[in-house]
């Protein structure tokens, strides 16, 4: 039911709508991506607290019906409002600008689509041990698990900071810029919790963690959307963040198990590290791939 319901639905709802925002903004692109795509971790900062009352004083299977039921109430109604399609000159005119900009990397469409696919995934990897383990990493630290659960809300709550900032510095300095300061501060910080682990410390390394990577995985869109055709920004939207799910879900598991193994969460946090170099790997050999692009109305067209 998870799989079918909440996880197509969910998968449905996210990469369209960051598809149709990338469509229906050209000079600040990546400032409406990233607002759209905070809308998870704002959820992230507010449900877990309305989740906690509502299991204290109804039980988990009330909680659960009332959480669906807001959600209809809530979206369908929204729903109409985004049927508005892009005119068909404006369509023409993103795929020109598109395709001059991926003139400069000398890659086609579809290579492109795999290597950030690849680099999705990687980052997600790196990026779901402190998120999927934090409160469980509090607990094997002693802190208990109502302080984890503090500091995973507090890792969203900055993490809308973040990717609203991220998308501010992608309007000036290109979504594949943006990637790499992103993907290498987020292996800074993942650096930093093999260090501290003392409680306020965790908190500071955790905030910390929340502003690094929160602009990361919208930056994919924005890349596909500067460089492949616009006529297939759903398509192509669409499998790179469904790789940056199963990066998260893979990065899940695997620290868990690291975690079995070693009986100890710093060789999963070395685990992390490692994935995140493969990803910042890709984004930099991608930004050194990228040459000046040529001036025209292609170019002032994709910004």
């Amino acid at each position: 039911m998870h799989l079918f319901l909440i996880g197509v639905g969910g998968g449905a709802g996210f990469s369209p709508l960051i598809a149709d925002l990338s469509h229906w903004f050209r000079r600040h692109r990546g400032l409406a991506v990233v607002f759209g795509a905070s809308g998870s971790y704002l959820a992230g900062v507010i449900w877990p607290q309305v989740i906690t009352w509502g299991l204290a004083n109804h039980g988990w299977r009330a909680t659960h019906i009332g959480i669906g039921l807001a959600v209809m109430a809530i979206m369908l109604p929204l729903a109409p409002f985004f049927r508005r399609r892009p005119s068909a000159a404006s369509m023409a005119a993103q795929d020109a600008a598109s395709e001059g900009a991926r003139g400069d990397l000398g890659l086609s469409p579809n290579q492109l689509q795999w290597l950030l696919a690849v680099a999705g995934f990687c980052c997600c990897v790196a990026m779901a041990m402190p998120q999927v383990h934090i409160v469980a990493y509090c607990g094997d630290l002693g802190y208990g698990v109502a302080r984890g659960a503090e500091m995973l809300s507090l890792m969203l709550g900055l993490g809308i900071i973040s990717r609203i900032g991220s998308g501010f510095v992608a309007d000036r300095i290109g979504g594949a810029a943006t990637l790499a300061l992103g993907s290498l501060m987020q292996g800074l910080a993942l650096f930093l919790y093999l260090w501290f682990d003392g409680l306020t410390s965790l908190f500071i390394v955790t905030g910390i963690f929340g502003l690094f990577q929160g602009g990361i995985v919208p930056m994919y869109a924005v890349i596909i959307r500067e460089y492949l055709p616009a006529r297939e920004a759903g398509m192509r939207i669409g499998i790179v963040m469904s790789a940056t799910i199963l990066g998260m879900a893979f990065g899940g598991y695997v620290s868990g198990a690291i975690f079995d193994a070693f009986a100890s969460y710093r060789a999963a946090f070395l685990n992390g590290l490692a994935w995140n170099l493969v990803n910042l790997t890709i984004v930099c050999w991608l930004m050194m791939r990228a040459r000046r692009r040529p001036e025209g109305p292609a170019a002032t067209a994709a910004v």
